[in-house]
């Protein structure tokens, strides 16, 4: 049966267009197969299994849980890319994570579903965790990658249940950030707005209640709401959200960056934001 999170991100999915959907599940495909293969050249090295698992157990808790935030918001960032405008799928420095970090979630994330499924085998003494961890990551490796022939975009179904899992995670860790708190905006997301010449006049900035003159470069948002540039951009410092419509500018704020991309999937399924996220 269903989670609520993979019903919600599979409607989402279901209003793209064929390109679209094609475009998106090779790209999953493609990640997934990195992120498999990167997971196995971990187990096939003892070295690199036990640093990585010896890291693990230095981290806290709270680090642990930002390593699968970051994990998420990555995550997010793929499967959002075709509900958002040009302008804002710029890459984000927030989502970068290094080599050392990738294996080290891969890792957690692994032992979770390790876990999930047979308990039983993470019972063992440490030493033996490699091998444990190998059989089953070779008895899953064909169905999580979809190489057993045609490529049908099987791939997204257990990509969908890991960030259903991550989502899941961050929420029970109570780090999945205050709904409605206010996070500035990217410098990177400002800085692409666009200047538009105002035409016609009678325009309102909003914020500061005086006219637009005709003729005047003003900062036009992705919801094309118009606002003086000396009016908007110390807004934008304090917060990313549209003055008039609370349209939503990318932040460098992961947590508030995973409510953002969150609410776009659940708006493209047709669902309400608040009933979502918890």
């Amino acid at each position: 049966m269903m989670m609520e999170e993979e019903t919600t991100i599979m409607a989402a999915i279901s209003t793209l267009g064929p390109s679209q959907l094609s475009d998106l599940s090779y790209s999953i495909f493609s990640l997934s197969f990195h992120h498999r293969r990167r997971l196995c050249h971990l187990l096939s090295s003892p070295c690199l299994f036990f640093l990585t698992l010896h890291r693990l157990h230095t981290l806290s808790l709270p680090q642990k849980t930002l390593l699968i935030a970051r994990h998420l918001l990555f995550s997010l960032h793929h499967l959002t890319r075709h509900f958002q405008p040009p302008p804002l799928r710029l890459p984000n420095p927030s989502t970068a994570i290094n080599q050392r970090d990738l294996d080290a979630v891969l890792l957690l994330l692994f032992l979770c579903e390790a876990y999930h499924d047979s308990p039983e085998a993470l019972e063992r003494p440490h030493d033996e965790w490699r091998q444990v961890l190998t059989s089953i990551c070779s008895n899953t490796t064909l169905k999580i990658t979809g190489i057993t022939g045609i490529f049908d975009g099987a791939a997204l179904i257990p990509y969908i249940e890991m960030v259903t899992r991550c989502k899941r995670l961050v929420g029970i860790m109570g780090c999945s950030g205050k709904e409605g708190k206010e996070v500035a905006a990217s410098p990177a997301a400002v800085v692409a707005l666009p200047a538009v010449e105002v035409r016609g006049g009678g325009i309102e900035c909003v914020i500061c209640k005086e006219e637009m003159r005709e003729g005047r470069d003003v900062c036009k948002f992705p919801c094309q709401h118009l606002f003086h540039w000396m009016c908007i951009l110390p807004w934008v410092k304090k917060r990313n959200t549209c003055p008039c419509c609370r349209f939503q500018l990318p932040s460098d704020d992961i947590f508030g960056e995973i409510q953002r991309l969150w609410g776009i999937l659940v708006k493209a399924s047709g669902k309400s934001v608040d009933d979502e996220w918890t």
